[in-house]
Order: C-alpha cells, then structure tokens, then sequence
C-alpha cells in the first residue's frame, strides 16, 4: 500500500521541493506568486464536502505553510481525513496485535463496579488481582517480537504491514490498556491515587514507545487524541468502553463525554480550513476575501461550541456518573524518580486544554498558548504542535489596517473572542458543578491535573484561578 492518500493533489517532486528544497523563509514570496486561491478544478466534481475541504487544504499546500502543515497532519495522523481515522475492524489487523484489544475487552468487563468501595483494604487487593490477571492475560498472549517487527516496518516508513489507519487504531488500544493497567478498578479509588509510581508490563511499555515516537509525545499518559479522538470506528460507533456491562446512564455518559472531543474535531475541519484561506488571502493582500472567510469562521464557532452545549448537561452526561466513573481514568497522577537528580518526575492525563481546534482558533486570534511548552510537548501530537504553532506566526491580527475590509476583519475577531469568551465561562460554571459531585472514594483530582487540594472547596478555588485567568486572556 502506497503511504500518500490517494487524497493527495501534487505529485511527489512536489512534495520533495516543498519540504525539502524550500526554507520556511521563502513562504512569503510564493504566497504571492502562487494561484493556488484560484477555484481548485480537482474539486469540482467531488460532492462529499469533507473529501473537497481536504483536497483544497492539499492544494493550498504549495501556497503556504498553515495549508503545508495541516495536510501533512491530514496524511501521517489522519490516515487522509480529519478528524484521523481509526480502523478498528478487529479481523483487518495484523494476527499479533489483536491480542490487545481481546485483552482490553476481557479486563473491562471485571474493572467497573457500579459502586465504588470505601474499604482500602479490599481496594488494594482488587487492583493487585487486577493486575496480576492483566499481566498474565499480556504474558501469555502477546508475542513481543512480532509486535515489536511491526511497529519498526512502521518506523521504517512500511505502511503496507501496518496501514494508517489501522496504526491509529492501535494507538488508541494500547493508550486504553495503560489506562486501564494504571488505575485497575472504575471507580478510580484514593489508594490508587496515592501511587506516584506505577510499573506498567513489557507488553504496554515497548510498544508505547514506538506509538509516541511517531506521534511526537513524551508522557506515560494518553492524551485526547490517543484516548477519545481515536476511540471511534469509521462509522463512528464508539469503540473501547471503560465502563463495559454497566448500567446505561453510566456507559451513555462515558460515551457522550468521549463523543465531545470527536465532534468538536469533526466540526472544526472547515473551521480550519478557512482559517488557512483567510490567513493566505491576507497575506496577498486580498482583504475582501479574508473578511469572508473569517465571517464564515465566526458562523461555524456557534455550532462547534454546541457540541459541548448540547452534551454537557445531566441528562446526557449525568452527574452522578462522570466523577466517579469517566473522569479518573483519564487522569494519570504517576511517574518515575529521575536518575541523575533524585527527583519525582509526574505525568498528568487528559484534559480538554489538548483539544486542537481551540489550541488553533488562541494561535489564529494572536492569543499565547494555555498549556505550557513542556505539556505541549508532553500531551499534543507533534503535527497538532506544529499546526498550532504555524497560525501563532501568521496570526493577522495585530497587523490590520483602517479601511473597510480592515475593520470588517477586526469586528469577527472581536466576535470570535466574545464567544470563546462565553464558552470559557460557560465551561468554568459547569465544571464546577460536575467537579463539586460526591465522590467519598477518591480524593479531589482532575484528569489534566491529576490530585489537588485536600479538600474539594479549596480545590475547585485552585482550579477557578485557571480558568479564570484564560477568560481574563481571551482578548
């Protein structure tokens, strides 16, 4: 199987003079020169409106550097679409790598009780069952050599053992079964909590390794793509349950909250793509253009932010089962003493701060980043970092002028900022309320953050101070 999608517009040797032979540096020259904004004629006959959004990101690919990066996070992360796809038709897969996701399914049906336990004696002798069963369960079923030949054909560049698609896929198995080895029991319990150290098996190490290397990420955690963006399939059924064999209002719950960070993905892909035309159409100075795609922009905002509206409410993601039994499993709270200076080094989990889309509307709006470089760097794929990071240096905002279209321009930044601005304290009111849920057997932690204050009131004080401060930013 060829690695390029058969997606991709231009032909190889242009792909190997556009990374390869030409500096970043060059880009404004090109944009100029470039007739990539004319109508894309490879479009025309394409009627499915995510293919034709993907096929003009590709072709814009010659014209600048935001269009540059975000088909090659289409190609090498998105298996040719976005959000990325997963394959996750269990029979497709390589024979040695289907032993994971059996594993997973086997020991999610014994991890979640619906009620979780206050005795610390009978919760420590529930996660060493669990886990001795999970590492005997790896021990006998995964053959490490012909896992490990796999993933180096896939480091090697052959995506024809391993494709796209399917390396997603497995990413997001391997991400659930560390998870799922990390904390043991749902509810996740305070003895669990209290570990700073957790030794995870060969079989959830070694392979770990391969997928963060491709994916440009350093912490022992999953993260929100690993985790949630690539737990769906391609008809977009929900895939690796936490909560397996439950009651309903608690796997619906856990499915809608996974179902928030895909949808908001799923929305965003014509968001970014007119932020890439009104970046190049400024740049060219062709104002008018740029007006109108960042009114297009400010348009999508509203239902893209009621992905999170819609959904985050009790009767679909209910109160009384987010704390106790979605929430901790994506939080991490463990490490490794570093060797050179004695030093407890701690990993957090997931948290909605890794969601691409708002990292790239703050780079866009000329906004600094919320997550510091080390999390970045630790939690968001490389190509995602990169993406980001390339709207930060052609952000416009603070390069607008006094005519009409200028002002146009200014009047949907402005609008954008105000509703993310509503969003965030939409966000910071509802999070406290699901946040401020009983949960007597655990203490106070968020997933992102991973153990806080003693107490609840003081940790929800130390988490509003966050959030405040990024309404405060948001301008």
């Amino acid at each position: 199987m060829m690695e390029y999608s058969s997606l991709l517009l231009f032909p190889l040797g242009s792909i190997f003079t556009l990374f390869v032979l030409s500096p970043w540096s060059s880009w404004p020259k090109r944009i100029l020169r470039s007739p990539s904004l004319l109508p894309n004629r490879s479009t025309l006959y394409i009627t499915d409106p995510r293919t034709k959004i993907i096929r003009d990101i590709q072709h814009l690919a010659e014209s600048h550097e935001t269009a540059a990066t975000m088909a090659d996070m289409i190609q090498k992360d998105g298996a040719g679409s976005w959000p990325p796809r997963a394959n996750h038709q269990h029979e497709t897969w390589p024979a040695p790598l289907r032993v994971y996701k059996e594993i997973f399914m086997e020991m999610s049906s014994v991890m979640a009780i619906e009620k979780a336990s206050l005795d610390d004696a009978c919760d420590i002798k529930r996660i060493a069952g669990n886990r001795a069963m999970f590492r005997k369960l790896l021990s006998e079923r995964v053959d490490m050599a012909q896992v490990r030949a796999i993933l180096e054909a896939a480091e090697g560049g052959q995506w024809d053992i391993i494709p796209r698609d399917t390396y997603n896929a497995f990413y997001n198995c391997i991400a659930m079964c560390r998870h799922a080895y990390r904390w043991a029991i749902i509810p996740v319990v305070k003895v669990a909590q209290l570990e700073t150290i957790v030794e995870l098996p060969l079989e959830l190490v070694e392979p770990w390794a391969y997928l963060q290397r491709h994916f440009g990420c350093r912490s022992d955690s999953g993260n929100i793509t690993s985790n949630m963006t690539l737990n769906f399939d391609s008809n977009e059924e929900y895939v690796h349950r936490i909560n397996a064999n439950l009651n309903k209002t608690i796997m619906d719950s856990e499915e809608a909250f996974s179902r928030i960070m895909r949808e908001v993905e799923n929305l965003g892909l014509p968001m970014y793509h007119d932020m890439i035309r009104a970046t190049i159409s400024f740049a060219r100075n062709d104002k008018a253009a740029c007006a109108l795609h960042m009114a297009r922009l400010t348009n999508q905002l509203r239902p893209m932010l009621g992905a999170y509206y819609d959904r985050l409410h009790d009767k679909t993601i209910a109160r009384s089962a987010w704390l106790s039994h979605v929430q901790g499993f994506y939080a991490w709270g463990a490490g490794y003493t570093d060797e050179k200076t004695g030093e407890w080094v701690k990993f957090d989990g997931l948290s909605g701060n890794q969601v691409l889309l708002f990292q790239a509307i703050d780079a866009f709006c000329g906004l600094k980043a919320y997550l510091s470089e080390e999390d970045q760097h630790r939690n968001m794929p490389k190509r995602q970092r990169q993406l980001r990071e390339a709207f930060e240096r052609h952000s416009f905002r603070w390069k607008l002028g006094d005519s009409e279209d200028d002002a146009k321009i200014a009047r949907e930044f402005e609008e954008i900022l105000r509703r993310l601005r509503v969003f965030r304290s939409a966000h910071r009111t509802r999070g406290k309320v699901y946040l401020s849920q009983p949960a007597p057997e655990r203490l106070p932690m968020t997933a992102g953050k991973s153990l806080l204050k003693a107490d609840i009131e003081n940790s929800l004080e130390f988490l509003d101070g966050f959030m405040l401060r990024r309404i405060m930013q948001t301008q």
